[in-house]
């Protein structure tokens, strides 16, 4: 089933609590009424029971209560609407309303004990009427008769008409007001919820053209700006995310461009004629050259996009980083001796890893300094163990330094400085970006830093990086 909105769930909710606050308040009103009609009736009988108690005290002899009850209908007279009966302790009648009967089965004494409380009232039915009563010890002025027992009620029809109209009209307009809250909680829902709408709207005109639209939080309630800031920052990394793609797609067809032109035009002049086999030779290995670039370049954006997907998760085992660095040393010790470059490093260290991952990374960060040092000058390796556990390997190089700016964007693929420089080398702009790669994926960090003529290339390394 479809799930209710969020303006149809707050409005049920308005209406249900209003609803149940209108009923408490209905009941409690009901109740009050009820109890405030009881006690006039109370007050209305205890003047009767008054009225009685003061005849049976002028009762002196049988000739007195022979006359008592002609006197109780002389005082009652136009009460047409009372009930009330009078007994002996024995149960003799000494009087009886002839209007309305009151119900025997009531007539029986109190007792003693309960002369000093309020009567307990009682209701009953007679004649389609409704009658409140109470039964009470009244005391007599008769000798060997010292109390009576005296049974009072009266017709409580227009209280429960006027209670019948009271609980009508209040039920209908506690009905109202359930309504009426529903109603205005829907206006509210709907207002309160209008930035949530807003979002949404934003989030559907979300295009590839259209990802720099932000929401504003100087009109949001401050419930929500946590979520428009958390959604405006979402806006901005996917901006950030397709700009780059954006400019990988753009700088990777550039890239794999060259090789391929160069490919078909030398095959092209190549078959533009009749050559030797000399000939067809050397242009075969001019296209090796091209096709071992394309390879390497292929097999380096293979890598990048494991890493970016986080499927490269190296091999922990020791590495000695001192041992690597020396072997790489080995390595580019012709390519630096033709440019009179000096290799040094100095220090020692250990980390947990994967060997040849680590090295590739030492390779890209050594060859890039031998590639940006000037004749003459030092490529030196410094490897330092840190107070809080890290291992600290850099990379440094005399020669021109790198603008600040330019700094933060060193590891982002095919990224280069100086773009008319971009063929001077064989490389493609990936090896710092697979540096970067194989750093993260040892949970390690890694960062660049240029100034006064040296620029230096830093790998931050948990040592003891285990599971």
């Amino acid at each position: 089933m479809r799930q209710l909105s969020l303006t149809v769930r707050l409005t049920l909710y308005f209406g249900a609590i209003a609803g149940a606050i209108l009923l408490a308040i209905g009941y409690s009103v009901g109740i009050a009424v009820d109890r405030h009609f009881a006690e006039e009736d109370r007050m209305e009988l205890e003047g009767k029971q008054a009225m009685v108690e003061h005849l049976l005290s002028e009762v002196r002899s049988r000739a007195d209560l022979a006359a008592f009850p002609r006197r109780i209908d002389d005082a009652l007279m136009g009460h047409s609407t009372l009930a009330m009966a009078i007994v002996e302790a024995n149960g003799t009648p000494l009087f009886m309303s002839s209007g309305v009967p009151f119900p025997p089965g009531r007539l029986v004494d109190p007792g003693a004990d309960t002369s000093a409380a309020e009567p307990s009232l009682f209701t009953w039915e007679d004649g389609g009427h409704t009658y409140r009563g109470f039964v009470v010890r009244v005391p007599t002025g008769l000798a060997g008769v010292p109390h009576a027992v005296a049974g009072i009620a009266v017709n409580i029809d227009h209280h429960r008409i006027f209670l019948a109209a009271f609980y009508r009209n209040l039920w209908l307009a506690i009905a109202g007001g359930i309504a009426l809250a529903g109603v205005l909680g829907w206006g509210a829902a709907r207002r309160g919820l209008a930035p949530v709408r807003e979002m949404a709207d934003v989030a559907r005109r979300i295009t590839a053209s259209r990802l720099h639209d932000r929401l504003s939080l100087a009109t949001l309630p401050s419930e929500l700006v946590d979520l428009a800031t958390s959604f405006n920052d979402m806006l901005s990394r996917l901006e950030d995310s397709f700009r780059r793609l954006s400019e990988f797609s753009s700088d990777l067809a550039h890239e794999l461009r060259t090789p391929v032109t160069n490919l078909m035009t030398q095959t092209q002049v190549a078959l533009s004629r009749s050559r030797t086999v000399d000939e067809y030779r050397e242009v075969l290995y001019s296209n090796v050259e091209e096709y071992d670039r394309l390879a390497r370049m292929i097999t380096d954006m293979l890598f990048l996009a494991k890493a970016d997907n986080g499927l490269i998760v190296p091999r922990e085992e020791p590495v000695d980083v001192a041992r690597e660095v020396r072997e790489l040393f080995e390595f580019f010790d012709a390519l630096a001796e033709e440019k009179g470059i000096t290799l040094r490093s100095n220090g020692e260290g250990t980390l947990y890893g994967e060997r040849l991952m680590i090295r590739r990374a030492l390779s890209n960060l050594v060859s890039n300094a031998i590639d940006h040092t000037p004749r003459g000058g030092t490529v030196g390796v410094r490897i330092e163990s840190l107070d809080d556990g890290v291992l600290r390997i850099a990379v440094e190089n005399p020669g021109e330094g790198i603008a600040v700016e330019h700094l933060p964007r060193l590891f982002d693929r095919f990224f280069r400085v100086d773009p008319s420089r971009q063929r001077s080398t064989d490389g493609a702009g990936l090896g710092l970006a697979i540096v970067k790669s194989i750093v993260v994926a040892h949970r390690g960090e890694v960062r660049a830093r240029s100034g006064a003529g040296r620029t230096t290339f830093e790998m931050l390394f948990p040592r003891a990086a285990r599971g």
